[in-house]
């Protein structure tokens, strides 16, 4: 762990200068995202964020544009520890606490949200792997995924159940040593890009005790893809119908054990709601920062934009959404580390619902102001915030709709009849 985590903590350099945390526009302000860390969480934060604006930030635009899915530079963050920032230490991964996991991809989604989007997801299947795999799946897995050697694709969705997760159809039939799988699964990120993929489908009978989790290689004999989905956004990482025909998987793949994959698949989720909502903080950052820059250099009517009244008000506002977003966020990812270190009454599920709930809406709605604010030229592709405002979009709809958090919290605050 300290051989990863130390290289984590070490700044990212390139041929030019190293570059700063913030911008100074915004350091020691109401949105510096630094603020009230640690030492080890700022140097944790700035490596990530060095990353971003060096290695990814500058090509962002033409991954959007033409569609790439950029594995090299994915393996570069893997050489950093950021491919397996929450898997367990003593099974190879990075090690870290949800909240500094949600700095980490905060920083990240600063450079590319699309692509750090797919970074999570890959964590969360490594996570699953490394804690809840056998010796002998770790062993063969884990290693690979914390390099992204191995990239990794997480399958539940289906065309038929995308709220109702629990009424999947894709079934897994066991005969002998094996399982035949048939059916599919929609919307998954990185199909048709990734070598591994996690799949849940139905071993028994209806409901959410009747399904089981399956460790995949991609390119198994009776998997095929469909077509690279055109999407408004999240345009780095391919997007692919994934259909099994009589795919025969051993046994030895299931991961834990038959009819736990439901359990399973809501404890990914509920980091990944967390780490979706983080994504959504880093870009909401990002566009504030640009817009400060905007309205302090473009004028009319012989004043700074920065001087109205309006732009104040509007930036004031979505300053405190932000930081307000940020705090329920990390709120979030500390409960859910209590939980897994064993307080069986931290509220984790509820709070990472309400943290992907205010933070990816609050977060989307702030993009979408600083775009009003740059006018006719946020509009523009040569300027980033159509592409944040585009990429931001989809975090209201994954790893389950908002809507669908408004019922998670809703089930926990009202009693029952």
């Amino acid at each position: 762990m300290f051989k990863i985590l130390n290289r984590c903590l070490i700044p990212w350099k390139c041929a030019s200068q190293t570059i700063r945390l913030n911008s100074q526009l915004v350091r020691n302000t109401l949105i510096d995202s630094s603020f009230g860390l640690s030492d080890e969480q700022r140097q944790l934060q700035e490596t990530a964020l060095n990353f971003a604006k060096n290695e990814m930030q500058p090509f962002m635009r033409k991954w959007d544009e033409e569609h790439i899915f950029p594995v090299e530079t994915l393996r570069k963050a893997a050489e950093l520890g950021f491919a397996a920032l929450y898997t367990p230490a003593e099974c190879g991964g990075t090690g870290l606490s949800r909240l500094d996991t949600s700095i980490v991809i905060e920083a990240l989604s600063q450079g590319c949200i699309s692509t750090t989007a797919f970074l999570s997801i890959h964590n969360m299947v490594v996570w699953l792997i490394g804690s809840f795999g056998n010796d002998d799946q770790k062993s063969r897995y884990v290693s690979d995924l914390c390099s992204m050697k191995k990239i990794a694709s997480y399958c539940l969705t289906e065309p038929g159940s995308g709220s109702d997760a629990a009424s999947l159809i894709t079934s897994a039939k066991r005969e002998g040593d094996y399982y035949i799988l048939n059916g599919s699964k929609c919307f998954i990120s990185g199909g048709g890009g990734s070598d591994l993929l996690l799949v849940f489908a139905r071993t028994g009978d209806k409901g959410p005790k009747g399904i089981t989790a399956f460790i995949i290689d991609g390119d198994s004999e009776g998997i095929s893809y469909g077509k690279n989905e055109r999407k408004m956004g999240w345009n780095s990482q391919p997007t692919r119908m994934v259909t099994f025909e009589n795919c025969k998987v051993p046994a030895i793949n299931v991961l834990n054990k038959e009819g736990f994959g439901f359990n399973l698949a809501m404890k990914g989720l509920n980091g990944g709601r967390i780490n979706i909502a983080s994504c959504s903080l880093g870009g909401a950052q990002r566009a504030i920062e640009e817009t400060i820059e905007h309205v302090t250099v473009r004028k009319q009517f012989n004043k700074r934009l920065a001087d109205f009244q309006n732009t104040q008000f509007q930036l004031a506002a979505m300053s405190s959404e932000l930081v307000a977003s940020r705090l329920l966020v990390r709120n979030a990812a500390s409960t859910l580390d209590a939980l897994e270190s064993g307080d069986s009454n931290a509220p984790a599920v509820s709070m990472a619902s309400a943290a992907k709930l205010y933070a990816t809406e609050k977060c989307f709605y702030i993009i979408d102001g600083c775009l009003q604010l740059f006018g006719g030229y946020g509009y523009l592709y040569d300027y980033p915030l159509q592409q944040l405002l585009r990429d931001c979009r989809v975090h209201r709809i994954l790893e389950g709709t908002n809507e669908m958090m408004k019922l998670i919290i809703s089930r926990e605050i009202i009693p029952s009849s």
